[in-house]
């Protein structure tokens, strides 16, 4: 039957906000913090490199750069290109690669297709080996970068930033770090990345397990065995249990399944989960390639998720299929807000239902079927892709505990659900991360204070304030890579982003260097504009988006506390091409027109 055709409007919203009251609890999105948490701050130690002693770097460089991840290297790179010489990178890991050199669970890949997610491909001459590439394949790709642009001899690593200040007189960063690092430096790169803080429930007893347990981005490979790619060979009389079913989750879930005894998957709300459609790469991928082909693709699949026309689709997977068509309903010029909105849902309707009869089909037992299927709008949490997640649950040594009100409490012995006690061995919280929402203050983890004494945690306290997105009045010399939350824009294809960001970053110092500048700062009337319109172009979803089930896209049940001033350039989730011609143009004009320059 057709989907849009059985689609009735007040049925289906009924069902959905059933499912959503059913987990509108009261603490339910409670966590615990990590910086400040005694018991559980071990949580974060690195458990695949050790920390090695070091003297303490006392100097004076050109640029710092907080964050060994994607941005951080592409940031890196492109001020050497500048003319800078010592750049120092500085990250709380022991290597690069940011959320891919945490990130090494059983199992874990990208869901954006790896010929425009891992940059550079073109300058590295690299063809992936997978469609979606494996975390390991990006982290040792991250690591390829770092090591022909030879920016590991001055990187810092396992190394925290403890505060930056501006010192106005020397026109410098004076930065220290947890290692007694004193750098001082001209410029400034915040790279912290945007899903980079640990996400952990504040689930009562927690503490009073005595099994084992670790979060998904600290994998424990000396408790299950193996490693990254490998089998786990220490878990074959173990119980596990899984907490979460997000992306982290849905991908080790399948490779636990394999290999422990039984596995307990804890349930609050499921996921969308499409078909990925993972595979070798072609050995004919190249034949054909021109200069410039990785950009025009990521433009292409670009140009597919804001509702531009394209003339053949590159990706063809899942995100061109369905998240292009649910963020870009048809409309004729002709309809009526109320005919727009109507045609929207029963797009969303009919993409929802397809991946409701996929579980289904895939799955045999009915009722874990029915617990398996999302009730909610696709976009009311971020859409997954997997090829065995739902098959995993055939398994015999597999059981799925639907608990959408969340865990009662955890004793010694395991997780209690509705008063029943699960024993387990262990336990894996595969809960994910802070939202890219969390702000700017909050995911650089230290104070960063400008002129006059002004932090940015203080600055910010009503809402982003920029140019741009990446420059901040009162904050001389100090860029921002690109993101959610900080007036920029918003891409699935975070690389793309990245990508743009250093780009800017690195020449702007260009221009700064050419001029003999010592340091510049953005004119307060000019940020001002900025950020006028953002709050201008701002879309208020907090209606619709009130109907979801409360997830990190609604901001946990409470989208109204949603900021425009942390709005993006463009309606929605923004114009990258429009961002992108602004940037590039501002950048070819040369004149840094809207910053203060001495």
């Amino acid at each position: 039957m057709d989907a849009a055709a059985s689609y009735d409007p007040e049925a289906v919203k009924e069902k959905y906000l059933r499912e959503r009251d059913r987990r509108l609890v009261p603490g339910r999105s409670d966590i615990r913090d990590l910086a400040t948490d005694d018991h559980f701050a071990r949580y974060r130690d690195d458990p695949f490199t050790p920390p090695t002693e070091r003297e303490p770097v006392v100097e004076e460089v050109d640029a710092v750069v907080v964050g060994a991840g994607m941005a951080g290297l592409l940031a890196a790179l492109q001020l050497r290109a500048a003319g800078l010489e010592r750049v120092r990178i500085v990250d709380t890991a022991g290597g690069v690669g940011g959320t891919w050199y945490w990130n090494r669970y059983p199992g874990v890949m990208c869901d954006v297709e790896s010929y425009i997610y891992l940059p550079m491909l073109e300058e590295l001459d690299y063809v992936p080996k997978d469609r979606y590439a494996s975390g390991e394949e990006i982290r040792l790709h991250l690591q390829a970068i770092a090591e022909r642009y030879d920016l590991l001899d001055d990187a810092l690593f396992h190394t925290g930033v403890t505060g930056a200040a501006w010192d106005d007189a020397a026109a410098r960063w004076q930065v220290s770090t947890d290692r007694g690092d004193r750098l001082s430096s001209r410029y400034y790169v915040l790279a912290v990345g945007i899903l980079n803080l640990m996400k952990l429930p504040a689930i009562p007893g927690m503490e009073r397990f005595e099994g084992r347990s670790f979060h998904s981005a600290r994998w424990d490979y000396d408790y299950t065995g193996g490693g990254p790619g490998e089998p786990m060979t220490r878990l074959a009389d173990r119980s596990v249990a899984v907490i979460g079913t997000g992306a982290s989750a849905i991908q080790c879930v399948p490779p636990l399944v394999a290999a422990a005894r039984e596995v307990l998957v804890f349930q609050r709300t499921p996921s969308a989960i499409g078909v990925r459609g993972n595979a070798p790469t072609p050995p004919d991928f190249r034949d054909g390639l021109s200069p410039g082909w990785q950009r025009d693709r990521m433009d292409n699949f670009q140009a597919q998720m804001l509702g531009r026309r394209v003339d053949r689709d590159d990706t063809d997977d899942g995100w061109t299929h369905h998240y292009a068509a649910v963020q870009n309903p048809p409309r004729r010029k002709d309809m009526t807000i109320e005919e727009y909105l109507r045609g929207a849902e029963e797009v969303d309707f009919a993409i929802m239902e397809e991946h409701r009869d996929r579980v289904a089909e895939v799955v045999h037992d009915p009722a874990v079927a029915e617990a398996l299927k999302p009730y909610y709008r696709y976009l009311c949490k971020r859409p997954c892709f997997h090829d065995e997640y739902l098959g995993a649950f055939n398994a015999p040594n597999i059981a799925l505990v639907d608990c959408p009100a969340g865990i009662d409490e955890i004793t010694e012995r395991g997780p209690v659900v509705d008063g029943r006690q699960y024993e387990v061995d262990c336990i894996v919280y595969a809960t994910g991360f802070e939202p890219e929402m969390t702000p700017l203050a909050r995911r650089a983890g230290h104070e960063i204070v400008g002129r006059d004494g002004t932090t940015l945690r203080e600055r910010w306290a009503e809402g982003a304030s920029s140019l741009f997105g990446m420059m901040i009045h009162g904050f001389p010399n100090l860029f921002v890579m690109p993101g959610p939350a900080q007036q920029s824009v918003v891409t699935v294809n975070y690389t793309q982003l990245a990508v743009l960001g250093a780009s800017f970053v690195g020449r702007t110092v260009a221009h700064l260097e050419a001029q003999g500048a010592s340091a510049f700062d953005v004119e307060a009337a000019v940020e001002a504009e900025w950020t006028s319109g953002i709050v201008g172009a701002f879309v208020d979803g907090s209606r619709v988006l009130a109907a979801c089930t409360p997830s990190r896209i609604n901001n946990e049940g409470r989208p109204e506390d949603m900021n425009p001033r942390n709005g993006n350039y463009g309606r929605g989730l923004g114009d990258f091409f429009g961002y992108r011609d602004l940037l590039e143009g501002w950048l070819d004009a040369g004149d840094l027109d809207g910053l203060e320059v001495w």
